[in-house]
């Protein structure tokens, strides 16, 4: 029975996760800011990723015979202007996004078994250009990809895989989340007020086509058992994305603005 360190596991994409782990006989152990609606089978421990005190007692409770692996499923997802959002905002989202997957995996580390491993989930909209308005999101989730990489880079030479899944649109509590910030965003924006009303409809579309976490939960296991596992597994790539993002920068800006304006 392996046992499984899972970040952000009361969310839907965490939750999905630990369900998947506990059914096929490992030991999920999470660590979440908030408690579970409902009782678990499987542990959740209470701790912040901002917050290292609470985080280092946390893993270290976690982490008593050894961990298999950290999967990495918590994060915050927000839509707005970069140059209106408050700095408060901005920081936050990158304590959470990025700085916490660096602390976790500081701490984890030194309780890691033989051939553990390390799956951090970032997005499809990390190797791309930001589309305007997800900023702040796709900032912090190429930075947490470009730290995979480097983490792989090192981590190798301990032999502990690291991999990084980019999925598209999830079914999870962060959809409706962004659709509060987005509608937020529209209302109180005072640069912006038209460009919003039609980056909406854009972000409703596209995340119609969101996949139930589950699916997401398989792909993360396949990361787990296989032997030589891939560095990147992708999920749900929204095709007009793919397709934007292999224009030349210049072309891109110009079918943003007639889109949008």
């Amino acid at each position: 029975m392996a046992r499984y360190l899972v970040t952000g596991a009361n969310g839907g994409m965490g939750r999905a996760i630990c369900r998947l782990l506990f059914e096929t006989g490992d030991q999920p152990i999470g660590i979440d800011l908030k408690k579970a609606d409902e009782g678990t089978p499987w542990n959740v421990i209470e701790a912040d990723v901002t917050d290292p005190v609470s985080l280092e007692l946390a893993i270290g409770s976690a982490g008593e015979g050894g961990l298999d692996g950290v999967i990495h499923a918590a994060g915050l997802y927000d839509l707005d202007s970069l140059v209106e959002m408050d700095e408060e905002r901005f920081l936050r989202i990158f304590n959470v996004n990025l700085f916490g997957a660096y602390r976790v995996n500081r701490l984890a580390l030194p309780y890691f078994n033989p051939g553990a491993r390390v799956v951090i989930v970032t997005s499809e909209l990390a190797p791309l250009d930001p589309l305007p308005f997800t900023g702040i999101y796709a900032i912090t989730k190429a930075a947490l990809d470009r730290y995979a990489d480097a983490l792989r880079m090192e981590l190798q030479l301990l032999g502990y895989p690291v991999v990084a899944i980019r999925p598209g649109a999830v079914d999870t509590g962060m959809l409706p989340c962004s659709t509060a910030a987005l509608d937020r965003f529209c209302d109180s924006t005072k640069l912006y007020p038209v460009n919003a009303a039609r980056f909406k409809k854009i972000v409703e579309r596209v995340e119609a086509r969101k996949v139930p976490p589950e699916k997401l939960a398989k792909t993360v296991l396949r990361a787990l058992v296989k032997k030589r596992p891939k560095p990147v597994y992708r999920l749900n790539r929204n095709p007009w994305l793919r397709l934007l993002g292999i224009l030349p920068k210049r072309m891109q800006l110009r079918i943003i603005r007639r889109v949008l304006k």
